[in-house]
């Protein structure tokens, strides 16, 4: 890694840039307008493309850009907000292949899954408090009963779904991040399960904000779930029956949903803190990466990550480059696609891997 970073970097004061998998690129050029700063920590840079998607705004406008999936053919699959176009699907070149909608007006979090090598995706709507699966191009083959109607929640319980995650053996587990904060969990027919978690801001097994869930499988025979308690700026880690197992603590960063690759965890920071002022901020996003035992490695957009006596320090946003990143999604090269929040209707940037 280190040499290739030397080869790179060389090749940058020649005036061009090389990323795996991508050909030649002038920095200033209008194919590929890369920021000529690195972002990031040790093995962890990127060099920045705000530009790159190819979207026409009249035809593909766009509110928030809440979260991005790589489906099996390498394309990237985006879920917006607005509801002229709730999915953009794009290749890695920012190109767009296709688009279609459900008319969500709140389309928040998108997950993808496969059953018998076919893919489908979950989608959940903030607003209308629904969770549906369909097929990759936009059929609605389920919709997830309404907790208040299962006895899972009182009828008067607030119920703002903002994520989901399918296990191992199919199970649905959906997070009611902007509601009443639990982790609900069915099985892959539907059938409610058990919840866990609760609002409380003390004790450790419940969240604040229960914004993103993932399956973590960096321990094949052990599967956990990872959940985001983001007002907490913590990941909680449960067992997949719901049991309580630890706290990832990342001071300075409310984080949204845990992606992971490999070995590695990563995770937008949609909002930030200042120095001296430990309050949530706007405007204070960056992204965040952990190596794989859950220690920050690199921080593209923030301030260096420094442990002391084993403590991590608190983080900031560093750069202003990004607003509120809403979500990470890395392609086969590992290079990654920052989806933003209340950023002025921006489309996602594309982070290059050095």
């Amino acid at each position: 890694m280190h040499s290739r970073r030397k080869f790179i970097q060389k090749s940058i004061t020649g005036g061009a840039v090389i990323t795996a998998g991508l050909p030649l690129f002038n920095i200033n050029s209008n194919a590929a307008q890369l920021q000529k700063d690195l972002l990031g920590h040790g093995d962890f840079q990127y060099r920045v493309e705000k530009n790159w998607s190819k979207a026409e705004r009249s035809k593909h406008p766009v509110n928030n850009c809440h979260e991005m999936v790589l489906d099996k053919t390498n394309r990237l699959i985006l879920l917006t907000d607005h509801p002229k176009n709730n999915v953009l699907i794009y290749d890695t070149s920012g190109k767009i292949l296709d688009s279609w909608t459900l008319g969500f007006s709140g389309a928040h979090g998108l997950s993808i899954s496969a059953e018998s090598g076919e893919e489908f995706l979950f989608i959940t709507d903030t607003g209308l408090g629904k969770v549906v699966k369909c097929t990759m191009d936009g059929k609605i083959l389920m919709e997830l009963d309404h907790p208040g109607k299962i006895g899972a929640y009182n009828e008067q319980a607030f119920y703002r779904p903002t994520e989901t995650a399918i296990g191992p053996n199919g199970d649905i587990y959906v997070a009611d991040g902007y509601g009443s904060q639990f982790i609900l969990q069915y099985d892959q027919a539907g059938q409610f399960i058990r919840k866990f978690g609760g609002d409380s801001f003390l004790q450790p097994d419940k969240f604040k904000q229960a914004h993103g869930v993932a399956i973590d499988y960096r321990d094949p025979a052990n599967p956990t779930l990872l959940c985001s308690a983001r007002i907490k700026n913590t990941f909680k880690r449960f067992t997949l029956d719901g049991e309580y197992l630890e706290d990832i603590y990342l001071p300075g960063a409310f984080i949204s949903r845990p992606v992971l690759d490999e070995q590695n965890l990563y995770s937008g920071v949609c909002f930030g803190m200042e120095d001296g002022n430990y309050n949530m901020h706007l405007n204070k996003g960056f992204v965040t990466i952990l190596d794989e035992n859950n220690k920050v490695i690199s921080n593209p957009g923030g301030t260096r990550p420094t442990y002391n006596n084993g403590k991590l320090d608190l983080m900031l946003q560093e750069e202003a480059v990004f607003k509120h990143c809403h979500d990470v999604c890395l392609d086969r090269d590992k290079n990654l696609y920052v989806c933003q929040w209340n950023a002025d209707g921006v489309y996602p940037y594309k982070l290059h891997r050095v």
